[in-house]
């Protein structure tokens, strides 16, 4: 009696489910892997190794303390420049880090992605966890500033730092998965991206205070990273009252920003081993 031969076919789903939660809980241990490689990958044979996570910001700060601090006399809230615009750096290099490298994460793992099944939206998640150990090593740096500078952070802004922390996360993953879905396609992407976050930078109060926007301020809100910034500076230099409402405006922008995403996303999932 001839035996039947069965063969199993996986088709991702063009919208988001439960299902898509538990795959990616399934391979946890895969997620631990790509976050794990990454990591040794950005710092393996490299002459300062994980010191550039610091030198960046610091040399980000000392420029931007000089040129738009002493020159230009940018307002600073009342407290010393080099810590305010710092604070804003710390916050403004995850996301600009990890908006950038997740948008490519699908072409630099092009061999994996056309061989073996996995959950895709496990390479974004695992480039955007690998921005968080930089975050922590530029940290410390933040703390020796608030040290020299005599700030003690309120209990509350101690609180909030997870929050902060979970609104960036998710809308540099959700701008992430859109701009890498997109530049499986149209590879000139990863050319046009560098220009435009250096634009964005200086739509969002890195270097100054969203005050100078007057009445007005409570606009820069839809953009998730200004209510980030300006709350992490409320809450650890005590510029000014921790405004519950314009967190609650750039968290459901972050949201939003990741729901969009995530569409796209799932949407082009299944071109993706044809066109990468």
């Amino acid at each position: 009696m001839a035996s039947t031969a069965q063969t199993m076919v996986i088709k991702p789903k063009k919208t988001l489910s439960l299902r898509d939660f538990q795959e990616i809980w399934n391979h946890r241990e895969l997620l631990y892997f790509f976050t794990w490689r990454d990591f040794k990958v950005r710092y393996k044979q490299t002459f300062i190794g994980v010191a550039w996570a610091l030198f960046q910001p610091i040399m980000s700060m000392i420029v931007f303390s000089l040129f738009f601090g002493k020159l230009a006399g940018v307002p600073s809230d009342g407290v010393p420049y080099p810590i305010f615009v710092y604070v804003g750096l710390l916050f403004w290099q995850f996301f600009s880090d990890a908006l950038s490298d997740t948008s490519n994460s699908l072409i630099t793992n092009q061999s994996i992605v056309t061989k073996v099944y996995f959950p895709r939206l496990i390479l974004p998640i695992s480039t955007v966890a690998t921005k968080l150990v930089d975050f922590g090593i530029a940290t410390i740096i933040l703390i020796g500033l608030m040290f020299y500078y005599h700030f003690v952070p309120n209990m509350i802004g101690l609180l909030l730092l997870p929050l902060l922390l979970f609104m960036t996360f998710i809308a540099a993953l959700g701008g992430g998965l859109f701009l890498a879905s997109i530049n499986v396609k149209y590879r000139d992407v990863r050319y046009i991206l560098p220009y435009f976050i250096q634009l964005f930078m200086f739509i969002t109060p890195v270097i100054y205070s969203s005050s100078i926007a007057g009445k007005y301020s409570w606009v820069l809100a839809f953009n998730p990273m200004s209510g980030v910034i300006q709350t992490a500076r409320a809450a650890f230099l005590h510029t000014a009252p921790i405004n519950w409402l314009l967190i609650l405006i750039s968290f459901i922008a972050s949201i939003i920003i990741l729901i969009i995403g995530t569409i796209v996303f799932k949407k082009t999932e299944r071109y993706f081993a044809d066109i990468i």
